[in-house]
């Protein structure tokens, strides 16, 4: 297949293009500057260019374009960024869909389990409704945005990835350094419920759902295990031979950090997979032990 790349150098982007390559597949990378390089071509996400003719004769849009949510605190500039990398450069791939000669098949793009909000101890599937707050809002809009090619015939999956547990970077990468010093532990009363997905099974998984035509719509792109957080936090102390006995007060990450520590730090999520698993995905890592002792050797 060949198969274009948007945000290829990002935590998730940086493994799946590697692996793309290695099965065999054609992989051209859209980046913001440079494109001197085979197999890249330039566009402007926000400006909304792109390269004439960049998808013709391609099978496979794969978008993972998005700035960090958990980077700092949601000023007003900030929320306009997080839209941005989102909205816009989704919006400028549709529209470049909807014009190529030859539309592509499918188009995989990124969301988030963000989608469902603070949702405590229920159990979400894709066929649940979308929360509220900040982040909720933003990914129904993402979502909205990505499936307006649709109209064009394209196939479009949403994916919605949970905590990605990779030690090139992430929120895994970010806990590591304390859980390490033996000062880890869980946030707020622990009670949260985090979805989480290995960085193996998110590129299996992308890969999947490139070659399987049944698979449409929002995907949870999450283990099939979720864990409270009070107890991720007790599997990564004993995957380092630490123990995680320091946690930190949900309201001092209120006061650092404000509606992001909120809605996604110590907000709930028991997200399943369900249309992986009905779809007949296997995972390699489907529980957090194996998955930190694949990331962390």
């Amino acid at each position: 297949m060949k198969i274009v790349v948007a945000g290829s150098t990002g935590l998730v982007g940086s493994v799946l293009v590697p692996r793309l390559k290695a099965e065999g597949h054609d992989v051209l990378r859209l980046v913001r500057e440079g494109g001197g390089e085979p197999g890249t071509a330039v566009w402007d996400p926000v400006a909304g260019t792109l390269p004439a003719g960049v998808f013709d004769s391609v099978d496979a849009v794969v978008n993972l374009c998005g700035s960090n949510v958990a980077a700092g605190r949601w000023t007003a500039v900030r929320r306009s960024e997080l839209r941005d990398s989102r909205i816009r450069s989704t919006g400028t791939l549709v529209r470049g869909l909807a014009a190529a000669a030859s539309r592509p098949r499918v188009l995989v793009n990124a969301s988030a389990v963000g989608i469902y909000g603070d949702r405590g101890g229920e159990v979400l599937t894709e066929k649940s409704p979308a929360g509220s707050g900040f982040l909720a809002r933003l990914c129904v809009d993402w979502e909205a945005e990505a499936m307006k090619a649709s109209d064009s015939g394209t196939r479009v999956v949403c994916l919605r990835i949970g905590v990605v547990m990779s030690g090139r970077g992430g929120a895994l990468a970010k806990m590591l350094p304390l859980f390490r010093l033996g000062l880890g532990g869980k946030l707020g009363d622990g009670r949260a419920w985090m979805s989480w997905i290995s960085s193996e099974d998110l590129v299996r998984a992308i890969l999947f759902i490139l070659t399987e035509p049944s698979v449409s719509g929002p995907v949870n792109a999450v283990s099939p295990d979720p864990l409270r957080n009070e107890q991720f936090a007790a599997t990564l102390a004993a995957s380092l031979s630490r123990r995680a006995w320091m946690p930190v007060p949900a309201a001092l990450l209120t006061l650092a950090l404000g509606e992001m520590a909120r809605e996604t730090l110590l907000a709930s999520c028991r997200a399943l997979p369900a249309v992986l698993r009905e779809r007949g995905f296997v995972y390699r890592f489907p529980d957090l032990p194996g998955a930190l002792l694949d990331t962390l050797g």
